[in-house]
């Protein structure tokens, strides 16, 4: 694997660990020219899940998209990079189960399957998240949905 700090093609793997439960693994490696140390991802890569968009294109389902998603929900809020690694990982399961039969799902219900694993994780990064792709128009449709949240939050006390 090329160094990405001198370009060398030589390294070592000080490491391997695997994730989602054996669907991929992680390697850390260290470049013999430079001794730079960088992480590498090693996934079963299956037909391309197709993402059906609300105007009706396909295109190839992006991890990093979902990735960034969860990032900007769960900005300051205090869950590791290995958590959400594993919450994305979770939610790409779920998405490539769900469009098992035709290899698409719609994006609303890529959606659905982030909002839903948010909510279970962290109630600020679903209000976050939700605020974003449920478009509220107004005010009282965003703190509808605050007092939604703290209603089922408050019951469970």
């Amino acid at each position: 694997m090329r160094c990405p700090h001198c370009g060398s093609f030589d390294d070592k793997v000080i490491e391997s660990r695997t994730l989602a439960n054996g669907d991929s693994i992680r390697r850390r490696r260290e470049c013999i020219g430079c001794g730079y140390r960088f992480t590498s991802y090693e996934r079963i890569e299956e037909k391309q899940l197709m993402v059906i968009k609300r105007d009706g294109r396909r295109q190839p389902f992006d991890r990093t998209k979902i990735e960034h998603g969860i990032e900007r929900a769960l900005e300051k809020r205090p869950f590791s990079t290995m958590t959400i690694e594993n919450i994305v990982n979770e939610i790409e399961d779920q998405a490539v189960m769900a469009g098992k039969g035709s290899r698409e799902i719609s994006s609303a219900m890529l959606g659905e399957l982030v909002l839903a694993k948010l909510y279970q994780v962290d109630k600020v990064a679903y209000i976050r998240f939700a605020s974003v792709y449920r478009h509220f128009g107004n005010l009282e449709e965003f703190i509808a949905e605050v007092n939604k949240v703290e209603g089922e939050h408050g019951s469970e006390h």
